[in-house]
């Protein structure tokens, strides 16, 4: 009887270190699809984060303003009005 449980016992660990290859390129395959799961998660993020800015940013249409012409647009001169009247509010109170 205790030839038949070490006979199965050495099958067991052959079998286990055969497969061993198998069994650690499993392991990193799942790694990796989590890792470029997570991966995709932030560049989506990324993608939106960048999206939501370049249309404020494209509201402000900035351009360098001394090159001759003052190229500003309505909303960016709105916007240095507005920051400048709060400032001298703030400063009063």
């Amino acid at each position: 009887m205790q030839s038949k449980s070490s006979a199965s016992t050495l099958l067991v660990i052959l079998l286990i270190f055969l497969t061993f290859p198998i069994w650690l390129g499993i392991s990193g395959g799942v790694l990796g699809l989590m890792a470029g799961l997570m991966a995709a998660i932030f560049g989506i993020f990324a993608g939106i984060f960048g999206a939501a800015f370049g249309v404020i940013g494209s509201m402000f249409h900035w351009h360098w303003p001394f090159g001759g012409f003052f190229h500003w647009n309505f909303l960016t001169i709105i916007l240095i009005v507005g920051i400048i009247v709060f400032i001298s509010r703030s400063k009063k109170g």
